[in-house]
């Protein structure tokens, strides 16, 4: 019978070139740029390794408890198979009759459900299968097979994956005890799962530990030693929500790779690659040590500032929402976020009536939900989780290198889990006075110095339709009025009256084009108020955009993969950004200069006496009406990085300039992420000055003649007044 087997009169066996490239589902793996792993994205949870990444007391461990003969048989031991016969004939111990090869078969080409006779046919054919096995590969090869093939549960399937999620190790730093649970767990993953029974666990860990004592792997002190000690696991399940990056990850899977994918086609399959089967590799441009400072610092000012914002909900009637929104606009609000909720979604689906899914959205009913604090476990109903999630401030913050256009850092909001929209790239939100940095780079454009000198006066522009728009300072800017200030002085501190008569003077459709060659690609409208930020743009683009200026007035469109790979290691494609250069260096410069007056005597200046960052900074703060929205947006010789704060919805707010500013909602994530990135040695991130260029002409710089006549304040108070 088992001739008729290998020669396939009772049935197909896999080809030699099937034997050669099994079938398996392998992960797609996320690295950064400093070669850690960011996530992954996968149907089973595998990486495959070879066998030189495997700890020698893994593959002692395995043989010595799954196949003592594993390195002496050819596939199928027969000692070992009369010895698992003889012992069901005599009612003894029945012994382990498979080998590592022949349970590698079984998992390369598992069984269905099937008879005693077709079993025992299937049998052999694993037999036959495990020989071929053997004949293609060598021992360490099918050694590593099988530990990359098993499945040991709670998504971890594969060795390297068991490793990092029981023991958060690699698969070669494995100790002997750990090494051994997880051999251990080969008989039977369900029974000896170490989450959900511990003792069973640790009970065959110590069988396996004495297997590798009975065949002189390990001495009976060592045993002794080890059969005491705990399981020892250090559990760290892998979620899409957890890990470095969730915001990124997750625009890549979806908004980047899903198209990419699409478009190239796996020559092995012949269909388009799957990033949850075909174990490519995705080297991307983020740094682990700098997305770990951006989470950081977003944790850190968004615990203390929401909590801020807690008490400022206490004194509203209706909170979150602001005293000015009517009980309709709530109502509408409430309802519009109900209907994009993945539980009306699911109660639609059931074809349940809206006056059905109102009651039930009505109804109390347990349930987790995210706080400052930590996940609480509460009794509420749908409905009032809305407009709880909505009292919570949200944010985006990006990092960029100015020279290679490379994102460095991407924090999308406050917890992926409980809130996925990223607001890094996906979301746009009115960037208030950071727009102020593409008027006035027109003005440099132009030929206007920093030290161009206008009169501080009420401006109307006429607005294309008959009319005129004539916009408003904001409190604290009466000190300005009337008075002959430095382009420098006004951008400082935000003063509208001078944009006005900027736009009034290049027009909306010269700021409109020039934002474009910067890389904007959201809706902007040529109206006179664009000059006080009334688009709604994203932090990705305005990074991206205000970096020309570190960059020489080189435009560098951003970047966040540099290759993909196959599972191979084949490189499939490049990415190189495209460039323009929008400015000359020598203008690029001057914006620079007139940016740094922001940060040392303007609305950005808590950057030197609240976060002790003295070194050249160029920025813009933003606050839109309201105080619906905070920004900032910071530039260094080596880093550009921006932020916004605001609520989910533009009626949830601060109700003080003070505390809703661009300046307190948004700059000290900037502060904080750049104190723990020059903290940090190994980034090499420098404090010099931005590069003077050689020739640089007459250009005057130095403000101080004109500005020192007027008192600047030094409050650090955004000069917004909204539109």
């Amino acid at each position: 019978m088992l001739s008729l087997v290998a020669n396939e009169i009772l049935g197909d066996l896999p080809s030699v070139e099937e034997l050669q490239n099994p079938k398996s589902n392998l992960a797609t793996v996320i690295y950064s740029s400093d070669a850690k792993v960011l996530g992954k994205y996968y149907n089973e949870n595998r990486v495959n390794i070879s066998f030189k990444d495997l700890d020698k007391d893994l593959t002692t461990a395995l043989v010595a408890t799954e196949d003592a003969r594993f390195y002496e048989h050819s596939g199928v031991d027969i000692k070992a198979l009369f010895r698992a016969v003889s012992g069901v004939v005599t009612g003894g111990s029945k012994g382990g009759g498979s080998t590592i090869t022949q349970q590698l078969a079984k998992m390369m080409f598992p069984r269905e459900k099937l008879s005693k006779v077709q079993l025992a046919t299937r049998k052999m054919k694993e037999w036959v299968i495990a020989t071929r096995l053997e004949k293609n590969y060598t021992k360490e090869e099918i050694m590593a097979m099988y530990l990359n093939k098993f499945d040991f549960l709670n998504l971890a399937v594969g060795i390297k994956s068991a490793a990092k999620i029981y023991f958060n190790v690699g698969p070669d730093s494995l100790r002997i005890e750990q090494a051994a649970m997880l051999v251990g767990m080969a008989q039977n993953p369900s029974l000896y799962n170490p989450i959900r029974f511990p003792e069973k666990a640790k009970h065959r860990r110590n069988i396996v530990l004495s297997q590798m004592l009975k065949y002189g792997y390990i001495d009976q002190a060592q045993f002794d030693t080890l059969k005491v000690k705990p399981l020892g696991l250090n559990f760290h399940p892998e979620d899409h929500n957890d890990g470095p990056a969730p915001y990124f990850r997750e625009y890549l899977r979806e908004n980047f790779l899903k198209s990419w994918c699409e478009k190239h086609i796996n020559p092995e399959t012949k269909k388009p690659y799957n990033i949850y089967r075909d174990g490519l590799h995705i080297y991307t441009t983020i740094d682990s040590r700098m997305q770990q400072y951006a989470e950081e610092a977003v944790n850190e000012h968004m615990h203390e500032l929401q909590k801020a914002f807690n008490k400022d909900c206490k004194q509203k009637r209706q909170a979150p929402f602001a005293w000015n929104v009517s009980a309709k606009e709530i109502e509408n609000i409430m309802n519009s976020a109900m209907k994009r909720s993945d539980r009306y979604r699911e109660l639609k689906q059931q074809n349940l009536t809206p006056e059905q899914i109102e009651k039930i959205f009505k109804t109390p009913t347990p349930m987790s939900v995210y706080s400052i604090r930590g996940e609480i476990d509460t009794i509420m109903t749908p409905w009032d989780s809305i407009r709880y999630y909505k009292s919570f401030l949200q944010t985006g913050f990006c990092a960029i290198e100015p020279q290679t256009g490379y994102v460095k850092a991407w924090v999308g909001g406050i917890n992926h889990k409980h809130f996925k929209y990223d607001h890094v790239k996906v979301g746009r939100r009115q960037v208030g006075s950071t727009f102020k940095t593409f008027v006035y780079a027109m003005a440099v454009q132009e030929g206007y110095s920093p030290c161009y000198q206008l009169p501080c006066v009420r401006t109307c522009v006429p607005d294309g339709n008959g009319k005129e728009w004539c916009p408003s300072n904001s409190g604290g800017d009466e000190k300005y009025e009337n008075k002959m200030i430095t382009l420098k002085l006004a951008l400082a501190m935000s003063i509208n009256w001078v944009s006005a008569e900027l736009i009034k003077r290049f027009g909306p459709n010269a700021v409109v084009n020039l934002a474009r060659r910067m890389g904007i690609t959201s809706p902007l409208e040529a109206v006179p108020s664009i000059c006080l930020g009334t688009p709604d743009i994203s932090v990705y683009e305005m990074v991206a955009a205000n970096a020309t200026y570190a960059n020489k007035g080189t435009y560098v469109q951003p970047t966040f993969i540099t290759r993909i790979e196959d599972k191979n290691g084949k490189v499939l494609e490049e990415f190189i950004p495209n460039t323009d250069e929008v400015f000359s260096e020598e203008k690029a410069y001057v914006m620079i200069q007139l940016m740094r007056g922001v940060c040392d005597y303007g609305t950005g200046s808590r950057l030197r006496f609240k976060h002790n960052l003295h070194n050249q900074i160029a920025g813009k703060t933003g606050t839109t009406q309201h105080n619906s929205d905070g920004w900032f947006i910071g530039l260094t010789p080596e880093l550009a990085a921006g932020c916004w704060v605001g609520g989910e919805d533009r009626s949830v707010h601060f109700n003080s300039m003070e505390e809703g500013q661009g300046a307190s909602m948004a700059l000290p994530i900037w502060g904080k992420f750049f104190n723990k990135v020059y903290a940090d040695k190994t980034l090499k991130v420098s404090k010099g000055d931005f590069e003077k260029p050689a020739h640089l002409g007459d250009i005057e710089l130095d403000c101080s003649k004109y500005d020192n006549k007027i008192d600047t304040g030094d409050d650090g108070f955004e000069g917004d007044g909204g539109f």
